[in-house]
């Protein structure tokens, strides 16, 4: 078996860490709102899991792809894209049709990674700061 790359490893745990806070925040406002039972939670797990597992898949995917000539990468980034497409499409079908699952806590997790992306620059900005300060 190959060893999975460290900076896919170290990826994928920011956006699982991420995934975890923002899954907290759903969690808290269905509380606040007085909406809370256990669909809720489930279709948070469900769809918070899923979308982990689809980042290192996608992150596997690309480091397979740059071992590859570009016409083969292509295609290997191609069909990886496609295949996590519509795994993540069945699993919010398998949500939605389910009435364990509240539809909204399956749709909205969907969105915590392309989040973690975005403040990524505000993270490592500040975790850049905490270093310099630290090692001073």
């Amino acid at each position: 078996m190959k060893k999975i790359d460290p900076v896919v490893l170290k990826e994928t745990k920011y956006i699982a860490l991420w995934t975890l806070i923002f899954s907290a925040l759903l969690q808290s406002v269905f509380l606040v709102i007085g909406k809370w039972d256990y669909t809720v939670l489930l279709g948070n797990l469900l769809t918070g899991i899923a979308v982990v597992a689809n980042f290192f898949a996608m992150a596997i995917g690309v480091v397979k792809a740059v071992e590859k000539e570009e016409k083969e990468a292509k295609q290997t980034l191609k069909l990886s894209s496609s295949l996590r497409f519509l795994a993540l499409g069945l699993i919010v079908l398998v949500g939605a049709l389910l009435d364990c699952f509240n539809l909204w806590t399956v749709l909205i997790p969907l969105l915590f990674p392309r989040a973690a992306i975005l403040i990524r620059p505000l993270w490592d900005k500040k975790r850049g700061q905490e270093e310099v300060e630290h090692e001073e």
